[in-house]
């Protein structure tokens, strides 16, 4: 364990058993979260990849137009 983590466990530790429960509820939701953007980009990158090129190929041909931040 991190010490950073060992330090937020020690503040955690101080509070309400209720606010322990949302903070240990939040921290479970964001782990399952970034497990679900794992699952998720790792079944996509053979797409991702294929999105990549044809950018590429558009942009070697011509067919994109460059756009200002004020233009979006």
């Amino acid at each position: 364990m991190t010490e950073r983590l060992e330090q937020a466990i020690a503040a955690v530790q101080k509070l309400s058993g209720p606010e322990q429960d949302a903070i240990a509820a939040l921290i479970l939701e964001e782990i399952a979260d970034e497990r679900r953007w794992d699952e998720a980009f790792a079944g996509s990158q053979e797409q991702l990849a294929r999105l990549a090129d044809k950018v590429r190929e558009d942009i070697r041909a011509g067919r994109l137009e460059d756009l200002g931040a004020d233009e979006l």
